[in-house]
């Protein structure tokens, strides 16, 4: 009878049959497109706001927050994401705090908000 409730348990985490679950470290240019966003912001905001909050490794002796990269070009913490409009977006991937620490170095401990215009994601991100 444990074993039966067991399997049952671990089977009700499961997606349905033939449906995916989302990907909750991007964001797709049809989630993107909804009217009700103008900037980035608005976006990460009312999807994945946790994503602004994002926990990592942080230091003591300077403030790391999370970092914005556009097409590979870093803009900043995500005050950033109030100056990138949404029609050129193509898609917004969260890269948490360990793979962006790894790929772009200190400073990056509490992740990364990258942004792409084209339409792959970008080169060497962490798979999904």
């Amino acid at each position: 009878m444990l074993a039966l409730s067991l399997v049952a348990g671990c089977s009700a985490s499961r997606p349905a049959a033939g449906r995916e679950r989302p990907e909750q470290s991007v964001l797709t240019r049809q989630q993107i497109e909804d009217p009700r966003f103008s900037t980035a912001y608005d976006v990460v905001r009312a999807l994945r706001g946790n994503w602004l909050n994002a926990r990592g490794n942080a230091s003591f002796r300077f403030k790391i927050e999370v970092q914005v990269y556009l097409d590979g070009v870093h803009l900043g913490g995500v005050q950033a994401l109030q100056n990138i409009s949404t029609p050129a977006i193509q898609y917004i991937r969260y890269i948490n705090g360990t793979d962006a620490t790894t790929r772009w170095g200190i400073g990056h401990g509490r992740g990364v908000i990258y942004i792409g215009t084209g339409s792959a994601p970008e080169p060497g991100a962490p798979p999904q």
